[in-house]
């Protein structure tokens, strides 16, 4: 998520995320780690009914912040950390670049 094009990348992922129900399965899924969780065990960690997670998970699919593998008659969910840290990376691709930010001596900045 270097170049131009990646703002509609950008945007599809920031969308999906300006959701409270969608941050917190995302969130959730970050911290369960690459071994995922299933709807099954994310939908009462999170309070919600299976079809409003399902929902919310296929948004967050679309948006490529998690992967769902097929497990048996199960489905795995996992935050796709490559792709989150693309989005980091291209948030704050020009942070502390701009007059503002530079010190007036190394170590002083309290800007950023």
């Amino acid at each position: 998520m270097n170049d131009p094009t990646d703002e509609p990348l950008a945007l599809r992922a920031l969308a999906a995320l300006a959701q409270a129900q969608r941050l917190r399965a995302f969130r959730a899924l970050v911290a369960a780690g690459p071994g995922g969780l299933t709807p099954g065990l994310l939908a009462p960690q999170l309070g919600l009914a299976p079809s409003a997670l399902s929902f919310h998970l296929k948004e967050l699919a679309g948006a490529g912040l998690v992967s769902c593998e097929p497990r048996g008659r199960h489905l795995v969910y996992r935050a796709d950390y490559q792709r989150m840290n693309q989005l980091l990376g291209y948030l704050t691709q020009h942070c502390c670049q701009a007059p503002a930010c530079e010190p007036a001596d190394a170590g002083s900045c309290r800007t950023c």
